[in-house]
């Protein structure tokens, strides 16, 4: 991406923080050459102070001078935004949206810009350990998707999928997806002070044992890499994990799973069509 590329988040909110602190961290843009648009100013000084961008209260403004303008707002007000954007985006500007549920023919529609990506990255991006599945429309240049594909490589792991069907599908999967494993975390901390131990001590038993896990799976080199096999070879015949992996199963626990993760795509594809509550 060229240096000195101005990038303008409109709705600087967390997801928005997380992609501006993997920014300025793997040196891919500096403060100076970001902007943070939205009505609260209390929450944009706060950003200027931390990460040294600058806070314009008209997203319109911010846009006008921008080269990359991300669309980080809250789904429910993105028609509202997308209403006062309309003209102030320059012709050859790209436009990134990470708005849930939203297509790039709606936005295409509204602001009648043609360069649009479209991609749902997650939390862990602030500390560049996040994953991005990302598209774009067919209007964009190949130089757009590879100035996309540096942003969103900047906070970790970005993947390309050609069908946009996808991104409802990855917003229910990763996007989402570090609330399920802070409540199957949380769940396991009172489990271990249940059995007696200190809060703090089930805690870093539980956040080792997570972390311990995933970087056991990195680094497997014999053989494949299949989860079910890792999980075998924690389950003796007739051990404790078998007891406690047949209650889990007893329970429907892979069901709900699944049936949480369908649940936030539909959900996802909901927001998409302008549905404020899920329907009864």
């Amino acid at each position: 991406m060229a240096k000195n590329t101005k990038i303008a988040f409109i709705g600087p909110g967390m997801i928005a923080e997380a992609m501006i602190a993997g920014l300025i961290r793997t040196r891919v843009a500096q403060g100076k050459d970001l902007l943070a648009a939205g009505p609260r100013p209390e929450r944009g000084e706060q950003l200027a102070k931390e990460y040294g961008l600058a806070y314009i209260a008209d997203n319109a403004e911010a846009a006008k001078q921008s080269e990359v303008v991300v669309l980080s707002v809250k789904p429910q007000q993105l028609d509202g935004v997308l209403a006062g954007l309309k003209g102030a985006i320059p012709g050859q500007a790209l436009v990134l949206s990470i708005v849930a549920g939203a297509s790039i023919q709606h936005i295409a529609a509204f602001l009648g810009h043609a360069a649009i990506v479209r991609a749902m990255p997650n939390t862990p991006a602030r500390i560049g350990a996040g994953i991005t599945v990302w598209t774009a429309s067919q209007d964009t240049s190949p130089d757009a998707r590879k100035q996309a594909e540096e942003i969103l490589s900047a906070l970790g792991q970005a993947v390309y999928m050609e069908d946009e069907s996808f991104l409802d599908k990855a917003t229910a999967l990763s996007g989402t997806g570090p609330a399920y494993v802070y409540l199957f975390m949380e769940a396991l901390v009172d489990a271990g002070v249940h059995l007696g131990f200190p809060r703090r001590v089930a805690e870093q038993l539980v956040v080792q044992t997570l972390r311990g896990s995933v970087e056991f799976y990195d680094q497997i080199e014999e053989g494949p890499r299949h989860l079910a096999r890792l999980r075998n070879q924690v389950t003796s015949p007739g051990g404790t994990a078998a007891e406690a992996l047949y209650y889990l199963e007893k329970a429907g626990f892979r069901t709900a799973i699944s049936r949480a993760v369908w649940a936030a795509y539909e959900r996802s594809v909901q927001l998409g069509k302008g549905e404020q509550r899920p329907p009864e």
